[in-house]
């Protein structure tokens, strides 16, 4: 399908939640079909990349991206959960299976200029994840590179955790870092992790102008009113 416009992420909504769906809940096995329903409500879809040594699960892959591009015309987002090590390997491939925003950590301080360098390079938007324990502030150094700034409320990689109690706090400090830092592009605030009916007003309150849905839109029993709920927060 078509990708979407260069200018994707300023054209985001501005005026309600922007709803970004997590490919890990979709039923897997009709994964093109469960695309399909959701197509229409979703923003962004989001793709979670973890290698088994950064994050303990393993997921998704690069031909998997591909074949989620071929399929839908949302602006897909890369998380990649890896080591330093593969992580610019990772961005190459990623890249070319069609993302359109990749996410790094913060974690990976030591290659993140590297990593932030090689997308400019090809043109693809950039973003950068902290985890739930790791200080909000070290992101600052990065964000004026950034087009993405996502906040983990619950363990990395890991479906179920309720969400941290820190989880608004740190939305805050990190609406700080985005209005401190001098971009002149829009820098949007993500939260990641515990999103829950009852989580999702006090995560917008504090400032997330996005929440990684999972089974919270993929498992609701009626799509078109979750969605007409989250519009309305």
């Amino acid at each position: 399908m078509t990708r979407p416009e260069k200018n994707w992420i300023a054209n985001l909504p501005a005026n309600r939640l922007i709803a970004e769906f997590s490919v890990w809940s979709a039923e897997l096995v009709r994964l093109g079909d469960d695309l399909a329903r959701v197509e229409s409500f979703a923003d962004i879809l989001h793709v979670d990349v973890a290698d088994g040594h950064f994050a303990p699960a393993m997921l998704f892959f690069p031909d998997l991206v591909a074949s989620v591009r071929r399929v839908s015309s949302r602006p897909i987002h890369v998380h990649l959960m890896v080591a330093d090590s593969i992580l610019l390997s990772q961005v190459e491939q990623f890249i070319d299976a069609g993302s359109d925003l990749i996410s790094i950590h913060v974690e990976n301080e030591a290659v993140a200029n590297a990593a932030l360098d090689l997308l400019d390079r090809r043109n693809v938007a950039a973003g950068m994840v902290i985890k739930v324990d790791t200080p909000v502030e070290r992101a600052a150094k990065f964000a004026s590179r950034l087009s993405f700034i996502t906040l983990l409320g619950t363990a990395i990689g890991v479906k179920g955790h309720g969400l941290d109690e820190r989880a608004g706090t740190r939305l805050q400090q990190a609406s700080k870092i985005i209005a401190d830092c001098g971009a002149t592009h829009r820098i949007v605030l993500a939260a990641d992790g515990g999103i829950r009916e009852h989580t999702v007003p006090v995560l917008r309150q504090a400032g997330a102008e996005t929440v990684v849905l999972g089974s919270l839109a993929f498992n609701a029993p009626s799509l078109e009113e979750r969605m007409g709920w989250l519009h309305a927060l």
